[in-house]
């Protein structure tokens, strides 16, 4: 792996040269083994918290942990095309707008001691802006290469603090152009249902039963780009223990490798 400036990575993009690299802040990595049709997405699945930022911060490691979404990026690993953030939500929030990606409170808690210093959130929205500046290159590059392209937008959500049932699986819709892509996000609904997933682990699948896609990376791309679509995937924390932060290697694998075998299924489907 390569550390590269924002400018190399663009660069390298342009040029469609394979590489895989972390930003040179450290902010988020990118892997190109193929110039696909397609790209996976894991914009929450960070969890560094820089330093400066350590004793004014009144969430836990753990509370801040629970929010995130873990493992997102080795479920999609093996993928040709894997954008994802190494930083937590908590320091800026990649799948929020920019006036809104620094928290004050989250989930009903204050989130500071204090209010940031401007210098703290001048650094945070640069890191944001850095990678919607590479994500604007990348699906330019393949949607041009291809003339469309088709992007999973993955993350994971916490099932346990539902007093409902909810689904393994959650798509989120609501930002789509449904007239044109309902039939291909149904289509992907029903092949996440079809996980066959270790021990007593259920797999089911719904379209906005719990998320609507509301999220900034689908509404950045949709917008940007119309021949682009956007699958915003929620798996429900199935794959770890909520309370403890025990993860369990055996689903995250068995969802990684029927995701080898499904999304290519789906990208087939959308070309």
């Amino acid at each position: 792996m390569l550390r590269l400036s924002i400018s190399d990575i663009i660069s390298r993009i342009q040029s469609e040269t394979c590489f895989e690299a972390v930003s040179q802040d450290y902010a988020f990595t990118i892997k190109i083994a193929d110039y696909a049709p397609y790209i996976c997405g894991a914009v929450h699945d960070g969890h560094q918290f820089r330093k400066s930022l350590w004793e004014n911060c009144l969430h836990s490691e753990y509370d801040r942990w629970y929010e995130e979404d873990p493992c997102t990026k080795e479920m999609v690993q093996s993928h040709p095309i894997v954008i994802a953030g190494c930083d937590s939500r908590f320091e800026y929030d990649l799948n929020r707008a920019p006036e809104t990606a620094i928290y004050t409170d989250a989930w009903g808690k204050q989130l500071w001691k204090t209010p940031l210093k401007e210098e703290e959130r001048t650094l945070s929205l640069e890191k944001h802006k850095a990678f919607y500046t590479v994500v604007h290159a990348l699906v330019s590059q393949i949607e041009n290469k291809y003339g469309k392209a088709l992007v999973f937008d993955m993350h994971s959500y916490n099932w346990k603090r539902w007093n409902r049932e909810v689904p393994t699986w959650n798509l989120g819709t609501a930002n789509l152009d449904n007239q044109r892509f309902g039939g291909l996000a149904q289509a992907w609904s029903n092949k996440l249902g079809s996980m066959q997933l270790p021990g007593d682990v259920k797999s089911s699948s719904k379209i906005n039963d719990t998320f609507m896609g509301n999220g900034y990376f689908l509404k950045y791309i949709t917008k940007h780009f119309d021949n682009t679509l956007v699958l915003a995937t929620e798996i429900a924390k199935v794959y770890c223990n909520e309370e403890t932060g025990i993860l369990y290697p055996e689903v995250v694998r068995a969802v990684e490798e029927q995701l080898k075998d499904l999304i290519p299924l789906q990208v087939n489907e959308f070309r």
